[in-house]
């Protein structure tokens, strides 16, 4: 005789959360500034917190800070033995960028060689921005 109980429904199974990826990269000059930077800080911070802002003739700008604290909403990015701490509202705008450090005589800044970055002021202080395309 065969069992004519109707068989339970088997749980699908949940698929496994993709890796997300690293928002920012740093390149060695710019881990580098970071350590000389929270070494002379006033007081302790965890690291730098980065994002973005509206103003300037161009629409935005990166802004860099030192964080005392890690929100909980902030997306923490450690590379190369430093922590970025990236603003979440900014996180779309600002994935896939990789973060260097220049200086020269006349000046010495953190450079954003980012892929969401569709135009520039002609000074350098201002940029658009659009939000990165996330597959999935």
């Amino acid at each position: 005789m065969t069992d004519m109980t109707p068989a339970s429904p088997t749980p699908a199974a949940k698929p496994k959360p993709r890796p997300r990826p690293q928002v920012m990269k740093l390149t060695e000059a710019a881990a580098q500034r970071i350590v000389e930077l929270t070494k002379r800080a006033d007081s302790e911070i965890v690291g730098l917190r980065v994002g973005i802002k509206n103003g300037g003739c161009a629409g935005q700008s990166y802004t860099v800070e030192y964080a005392h604290d890690i929100r909980p909403a902030d997306e923490v990015v450690e590379d190369k033995g430093v922590k970025i701490l990236v603003d979440p509202k900014a996180v779309l705008f600002l994935l896939g960028t990789e973060m260097d450090y220049k200086a020269d005589k006349m000046q010495s800044q953190f450079i954003f060689n980012n892929p969401n970055q569709t135009g520039a002021c002609g000074c350098g202080e201002s940029v658009q921005l659009k939000a990165a395309k996330v597959d999935g």
